[in-house]
């Protein structure tokens, strides 16, 4: 993970980082082709074919091993300093023995899985710290179907950093950031590719991340240069940490020391008819209905508002920024918040102290680990559930939605209506789904007895397997008790923010129903006391316009937001902070 600067330059200057990256290429044919959906998939056809869904997320959720993640994560650390630009030569030691050592993983698995799984290595050239030929480790799964040639991919970076991020010598074992999220990758490579699925999936470990998120970026230019589709993508950075450091990004843990191995964190852009939110809803919705029946310790799924931690990032943004579906998996808990420059900074991301662990007085005997591998052992469940579920999921469909009166909607499915059911995903307050309601034989449907308010819903296909699609498109309402189509009295509205308060942000939006003529406009935000605590920019198009107001842990009590357009209030809303 990187600092504020390096997203900055990043999202400011995309146009200079894509064309100043050149010679992308995969070192395997047959895993471009694949990629390209150019390929027979007899050609990779398992024997036995285990491609039912119970077969899948139990397979996963039994296969899954602790010890094989702390195997991986020693091995990483052995290697020293994984900097993006440290050495290639040595066989002990630097970035290129680390990423052999990936390949010959992935070479193993293969192996053992009827030879299915094609190792490759994505290899571009762009100088970083002094270094211009890099390599992203990739393993590519092919589907049995290319029907749908849209991939999905699962990626996690390797390299690692200590406090000056060109320090090619130094230790920087990068054991939470981020052996935990490559050796993640690696697990989920072994044990997924012993099942099918009608997408085909790529186990991606990238470098570069720390150095301003290149070998996402890398991926993402070689994307769109072939025409690769991609379904969605799982990016995961910190995962394996349980304990909260004296410092950590907003939206931060609770003080030093606390321990949360129960809960992980879901980042992704946008609020409103997001498709990445859309992405981290239907994750955490398989995670309900196929795991948490029977797992033996249940994990808190939390869908974070903003798309990463204040002033941080990750390699699921540059795929966001390319046009693709992105979202990142991050530990509840963080050590550090990775401001090195700081005299008083004492926590060990970005650090020479981010290790495996403490050791025995007076030994090299390993007394505790930082990262707690059952913590990542389930996280690494998680994300192989829903990458099986979106690799053998049906059609996205698209629906209608009307107000009826009454407080009710009305539901009909336009598109991709050969399937039997459909799940009806209504959320109102928080960026989780508030309620899940199945239509059953029919394409139009009735949600009846909803309070008064606004809704946003969308709505997944469920075939006959009883696996959802990924949401619809979303579509947002008014319910009233009188028979008012649009739900709408005005035609510009102030909406109440959401979630209200959830995590430490919130979006706060403005639904425009006609072109509107103005000069300048933005919503004031006020403290209890009548203080202007921010004033943020919002654009008035036709349709919903949100904004994202970070308030942090520290608000409390009623905050005061307010519609101005052209000097002139035109409405406010009440939100309360409870944190």
């Amino acid at each position: 993970m990187k600092k504020l600067v390096l997203i900055f330059f990043i999202l400011t200057s995309s146009f200079f980082i894509a064309s100043s990256q050149s010679n992308i290429i995969c070192t395997d044919t047959s895993a471009q082709n694949v990629m390209l959906g150019k390929y027979n998939p007899n050609t990779y056809m398992a024997f036995p074919v285990l491609n039912r869904p119970d077969t899948i997320f139990q397979g996963i959720n039994n296969r899954i091993s602790p010890d094989s993640l702390k195997s991986y994560i020693f091995t990483m650390a052995s290697f020293g300093n994984r900097n993006t630009a440290s050495d290639t030569i040595s066989s002990t030691f630097g970035i290129g023995a680390a990423r052999r050592w990936v390949y010959s993983k992935f070479q193993e698995y293969s192996f053992e899985n009827q030879n299915r799984l094609l190792p490759a290595y994505l290899q571009f050239t762009l100088n970083v710290c002094g270094v211009t030929q890099h390599r992203n480790i990739i393993a590519v799964l092919p589907g049995i179907d290319t029907t749908d040639k849209s991939i999905i991919i699962i990626e996690g970076h390797i390299d690692s950093r200590c406090e000056n991020v060109c320090d090619t010598t130094c230790k920087a074992e990068g054991v939470e950031d981020n052996a935990s999220g490559a050796a993640l990758v690696m697990e989920l490579a072994r044990v997924m590719s012993k099942y099918s699925y009608n997408n085909t999936i790529v186990f991606m470990v990238t470098t570069g991340e720390e150095q301003g998120l290149y070998g996402g970026q890398a991926f993402v230019n070689y994307a769109k240069a072939k025409g690769i589709k991609i379904k969605g993508v799982l990016n995961n950075d910190v995962i394996g940490g349980i304990i909260c450091g004296q410092t950590s990004s907003a939206p931060s843990c609770p003080g030093y020391g606390d321990l949360d191995s129960t809960h992980v964190r879901l980042f992704s852009f946008g609020s409103f008819n997001s498709a990445h939110k859309g992405l981290s809803r239907f994750i955490k919705l398989e995670y309900k209905e196929n795991l948490l029946p029977f797992v033996s310790v249940p994990m808190g799924i939390n869908i974070m508002s903003p798309e990463d931690r204040t002033g941080r990032g990750g390699d699921h943004i540059p795929f966001r920024s390319g046009g693709f579906t992105a979202m990142r998996f991050t530990a509840e808990n963080e050590d550090g918040n990775a401001n090195v420059t700081d005299t008083a900074y004492h926590d060990r991301q970005h650090t020479t102290r981010d290790t495996l662990g403490t050791f025995k007085k007076n030994t090299s005997v390993l007394d505790s680990f930082f990262v707690n591998f059952p913590y990542l052992a389930r996280n690494t469940v998680i994300n192989g559930n829903a990458a099986g579920m979106l690799g053998i999921g049906p059609k996205q469909p698209d629906f209608n939605l009307t107000t009826a009166g009454d407080n009710t909607l009305r539901i009909q499915i336009t598109k991709q209506t050969q399937y039997k059911q459909y799940r009806i995903g209504v959320r109102s307050s928080t960026n989780d789904w508030d309620s899940v309601y199945t239509m059953t034989a029919t394409l139009v449907d009735t949600i009846k007895g909803l309070q008064a308010g606004t809704y946003e819903v969308s709505v997944m296909s469920d075939d006959t397997n009883g696996v959802e699609s990924l949401p619809s498109t979303e579509y947002s309402t008014n319910v009233t008790a009188t028979d008012d189509i649009k739900g709408l009295s005005q035609n510009i509205e102030l909406l109440q923010n959401k979630p209200n308060p959830f995590d430490f942000a919130t979006y706060i939006g403005v639904r425009v129903t006609k072109p509107t003529s103005y000069h300048d406009a933005y919503i004031s935000v006020k403290d209890g006391s009548g203080k202007v605590v921010k004033k943020l920019p919002v654009k008035l198009n036709t349709g919903i316009n949100e904004v994202l107001f970070e308030h942090g842990y520290s608000a409390r009590g009623v905050y005061i937001y307010s519609l101005v357009i052209d000097g002139t209030t035109k409405e406010s809303k009440e939100m309360i902070f409870a944190n």
